[in-house]
């Protein structure tokens, strides 16, 4: 059965009436698209052409939740991947477990993320990674232990200072635009550094959640112009006054809930066009 026409199979699969989603769409597709590798659109809204697979264990890396699919991303996703489970090695650090990267065609996902559509969002477990390489069914299994204290302003025991210096690497890599850590995280790393070569922090964000991975955001390609880039993070190393409201009540409380257009499901003309094509390859 050709790519096309399983597109058509899953379009077959809803009432004439009831236009799928892009999530049912893009969930359904198994197999990544023919042709040169692009991501299309943004982060949160988006798609992936021509995705390449990280393979289940490298030499300096372990993908975990194979079941979901989601190890597909943009070629600069898996040659970051390959350059930061080295340094990971020469910290001292025994490897990276790397969870969803995105799905063989990008787009919407049916659980767990609104963003990681184009293949240049990288979740990296805090977990330590076993000496040996985990079976497929250890990893749907094994999980990733919390570094965030109950009180979710400290860190707890899980938190080494090789944890920082992973994290440090992966900030000074120039593909990296953004990383996305648990706001504890990031108060930690801004006491720990010294008063120079301080720049790097600047890419590391506070966002809810986060306590057990932490999340890497890539720029986009050079040789991408479909790809819709997020504005860079603010002036300074981000530890000062804005950090501390991450710690107030308003904070601490949860994220808001989503407005309107956050939980409208997105269509597949939501999406750049080249995402229709690319579903339909």
């Amino acid at each position: 059965m050709s790519v096309r026409l399983c597109l058509i199979c899953v379009l077959a699969g809803f009432p004439a009436a009831a236009e799928p989603t892009a999530k049912q769409v893009f969930s359904r597709l198994s197999a990544p698209s023919s042709g040169a590798a692009e991501p299309h659109g943004g982060y949160a809204k988006g798609c992936l052409s021509g995705a390449r697979r990280l393979a289940e264990t490298g030499p300096t890396w372990q993908a975990m939740r194979l079941g979901r699919n989601r190890n597909w991303g943009h070629p600069e996703a898996i040659a970051f991947i390959g350059r930061l489970g080295r340094k990971a090695r020469e910290i001292g650090w025994p490897g990276l477990y790397i969870g969803d990267i995105s799905q063989p065609r990008g787009g919407p996902m049916s659980s767990g993320h609104r963003s990681h559509q184009t293949g240049l969002d990288i979740d990296v477990w805090l977990a330590r990674p076993a000496a040996r390489p985990l079976s497929r069914e250890e990893r749907e299994r094994v999980g990733s232990p919390s570094v965030v204290a109950a009180n979710r302003i400290d860190l707890n025991a899980n938190w080494t200072p090789r944890h920082r210096r992973v994290l440090k690497a992966a900030a000074e890599d120039p593909a990296a635009a953004r990383i996305f850590v648990n706001p504890a995280i990031k108060r930690a790393m801004c006491r720990a550094e010294g008063p120079d070569g301080r720049a790097w922090l600047r890419k590391i964000r506070p966002w809810w959640g986060h306590e057990s991975h932490f999340h890497v955001r890539l720029s986009c390609p050079a040789d991408a112009p479909g790809c819709t880039a997020q504005d860079p993070p603010p002036p300074g190393d981000g530890c000062g006054a804005t950090l501390s409201w991450w710690f107030s009540a308003e904070a601490l409380a949860g994220p808001p809930p989503p407005g309107p257009e956050a939980k409208r499901e997105l269509r597949l003309a939501d999406l750049p066009p080249a995402c229709r094509k690319v579903a339909e390859e």
